[in-house]
């Protein structure tokens, strides 16, 4: 079984040589934030995750939940580790003081969020779904569904979810049939059901708020029509305990691939009472402010689940001995070679790390973006962030997670047989990593967001601004020869992505499907290149870096990124530029012959 430890070291370059956190927020008016608070936060939750968290992963997911009476047990420790981050503070770092929380910015959090993901995806996905429902009521809830539910969700003895999908509709929100009627109190009545609810129902926290997607009576058809509501599982008492159970029934738990130990429920609601949030038929509004966010935090989720996984195999290709390689390294001639002196071996060792490290600053950046873009006093970089977000989001969460899927079925192949047993734990990050590309919109509705929903209708032009501001900040750089070509590679990247975009627009204009049937190929190619870009400054940052091996890594990796890497992108290219014709030709008869 492998063995998490924190990766603070690479956390730290990201946060202080790369992004410059200290400076950064300061310039947006947060000024009590320094670097020795972010590495306290990390060594502390750090320590937790390794002590607390990460011991309950592998048993976890063998126990999975259980259903009884309508009530979920989750695996043992999990209620004790929630209790305690809640307790500690750490559930509602990022909401106001106002409401229970400690108001610090979102960047302060995404090294224990990375953190907390590797040590336990599956127990850290219900304390993600609080902080986002805390951040949708905060931003979208009256003052008396703020004091009444945040505080307590913050704490620790509530807990949250978002209720969307329902069994027909899929990812088509607009379809929803759940309906609200309004009470003479001011509540509403709730009755419909609610398809792959995660922790929909456990027994970690006293009571469960639930936010529901839900039709007011007389609402607009489609997506304009939806409201959201906050059902708590159990009707609370003046003094905010949970009394009376409310009509929120789990019927079923699904039995899934991975995150075995995440209760992911079927929910029956029957006249249920609950609370509008938000103005009426503005529903999609306020729950895409928590979609945007779990978008970011499944990118990190697969950020996570990589760092585990890269892990794992260097540990097992230093390790194990097999077979002897070309040039072989053994004393005896009896004695077979590490996994780690194999050409084929490194090769998908540095695959891994080439991802994980330059995922992990992509993912970082986007992180300082969100806190840009909802606290800086200045209307203009409010908007540029904002504008980077909507490119960064479903990028971070798509490539993110598709590398999860690549990097973790890799250390299944280093590990060999035994990475196809339970023994390594391995596989259980390979199963784990598969949900990712699927929930909170699949990645083919990220790409589809993207390039047909984000950049098309302003002609791209959000592309070429980020492109130039990726070329500005590269033009800083102090760079020797070598990384002076790769940041010359990544500006003809940015060339490309320009002209692809380009192209598309002007094919979309007379072929409805040109756009739809290249999205998810323009989507990885947007990826890789800004992956390119995060390499020419982590091997240029890296170069005065005081440990020497640390600095030569990054060089050795970003060469691996360019030389091996990279080249992924014409393909893509190529592929972008088929058109629509050799998709959208077959008939739905000859696909099924």
């Amino acid at each position: 079984m492998y063995a998490y430890r924190p990766p603070l070291n690479e956390m730290h370059f990201v946060l202080h040589d790369l992004l410059n956190v200290e400076a950064e927020l300061k310039a947006i008016g947060l000024k009590d934030v320094t670097r020795d608070m972010f590495d306290g936060i990390l060594e502390a939750i750090g320590t937790f995750a390794t002590e607390k968290v990460a011991p309950t992963n592998a048993p976890g997911d063998r126990f999975g939940v259980r259903l009884e009476n309508g009530q979920v047990t989750t695996a043992p420790g999990f209620r004790d580790c929630y209790r305690q981050l809640g307790a500690d503070g750490w559930i509602g770092m990022n909401i106001d003081e106002r409401y229970g929380g400690q108001g610090l910015p979102y960047l302060a959090h995404i090294g224990l969020n990375e953190i907390l993901l590797s040590a336990n995806l599956a127990w850290r996905m219900c304390t993600g779904l609080a902080e986002g429902a805390m951040l949708a009521m905060e931003l979208h809830g009256s003052e008396d569904i703020k004091n009444r539910f945040i505080p307590r969700i913050a704490s620790g003895e509530w807990s949250a979810t978002m209720c969307l999908t329902e069994p027909h509709a899929g990812s088509d929100l607009g379809l929803l049939r759940t309906r609200a009627v309004p009470q003479p109190d001011g509540s509403y009545r709730l009755t419909g059901n609610k398809i792959f609810i995660s922790y929909g129902d456990h027994d970690m926290a006293d009571n469960i708020l639930h936010l529901v997607l839900a039709r007011l009576p007389d609402a607009p058809v489609g997506s304009r029509g939806i409201s959201m509501f906050a059902v708590p599982k159990f009707l609370p008492e003046s003094n905010g305990k949970a009394a009376a159970r409310n009509g929120v029934i789990c019927t079923a738990v699904e039995e899934k691939m991975g995150i075995h130990a995440s209760p992911t429920c079927a929910l029956s609601f029957e006249d249920s009472v609950g609370w509008i949030v938000g103005p009426p038929n503005k529903g999609l509004h306020a729950m895409f402010t928590m979609m945007n966010h779990a978008r970011v935090t499944v990118g990190v989720q697969g950020l996570a689940l990589a760092e585990c996984a890269r892990q794992a195999s260097v540990a097992y290709a230093t390790e194990r001995r097999q077979g002897r390689a070309p040039t072989t390294k053994a004393a005896q001639a009896d004695r077979a070679d590490l996994l780690i002196d194999h050409a084929d071996v490194r090769r998908m060792l540095l695959t891994q790390k080439a991802l994980v490290e330059a995922g992990r600053l992509l993912s970082y950046y986007t992180v300082l973006q969100m806190d840009r873009a909802e606290r800086a006093s200045d209307p203009a970089v409010r908007k540029e962030a904002d504008e980077e977000l909507a490119i960064l989001t479903p990028i971070v969460k798509s490539v993110m997670t598709d590398a999860s899927i690549e990097v973790t079925q890799i250390a299944v192949q280093i590990h060999g047989g035994h990475g196809y047993i339970r023994e390594t734990g391995v596989e259980q990050l390979s199963r784990d990593a598969r949900i990712t590309s699927i929930y909170e919109g699949t990645n083919g509705i990220q790409a589809y967001d993207l390039l047909v929903r984000k950049l098309l209708p302003a002609g791209g032009a959000s592309v070429a601004r980020m492109a130039a501001k990726i070329r500005t900040d590269h033009a800083t750089l102090e760079l020797d020869e070598e990384l002076a070509g790769w940041r010359a590679l990544a500006s003809e990247q940015l060339a490309e992505w320009e002209r692809l975009t380009a192209e598309l627009v002007t094919a979309s204009q007379s072929d409805p499907n040109a756009a739809p049937a290249a999205a998810t190929d323009y989507l990885n190619f947007a990826g890789y290149t800004l992956l390119a870009c995060c390499w020419v400054d982590l091997a240029a940052r890296a170069r005065t870096h005081a440990d020497r091996d640390f600095a030569l890594a990054k060089r050795e990796t970003a060469r691996f990124f360019f030389d091996r890497v990279l080249p992924r992108t014409l393909s893509l290219a190529a592929a972008v530029r088929s058109g629509a014709a050799s998709t959208m030709t077959i008939t739905a008869e000859q696909m099924a012959t």
